[in-house]
């Protein structure tokens, strides 16, 4: 997956979107390398963060955009309706 980056991060913070707060927080979860992060689907991903403080819709944008080399708002704008139904159907999405 990180072929949609010319050169592979070998840093969490390296991926688009991430610093070193990212990296703080997926250490809480045991996710320490780019290789980690990459392993994990993304939305399982969200859902380990998802009681953390601070964590809410726009991470779950961030994580597949840092995956997928794009903004988090370019997916935001373009796959929320997708991700949102994903979200519903683990029966982890944002109550309205």
């Amino acid at each position: 997956m990180t072929s949609a980056y010319p050169v592979p991060p070998t840093r969490l913070k390296e991926l688009n979107g991430f610093g070193p707060k990212s990296e703080e927080i997926f250490a809480k979860i045991d996710i320490f390398s780019v290789d980690d992060f990459m392993a994990i689907d993304p939305y399982v991903l969200y859902g380990q963060l998802l009681p953390m403080k601070g964590i809410g819709l726009n991470s779950i944008y961030a994580i597949i955009g840092a995956r997928e080399n794009l903004s988090w708002l370019e997916v935001a704008n373009t796959r929320k309706t997708e991700i949102l139904m994903r979200l519903d159907d683990m029966g982890i999405a944002p109550k309205k």
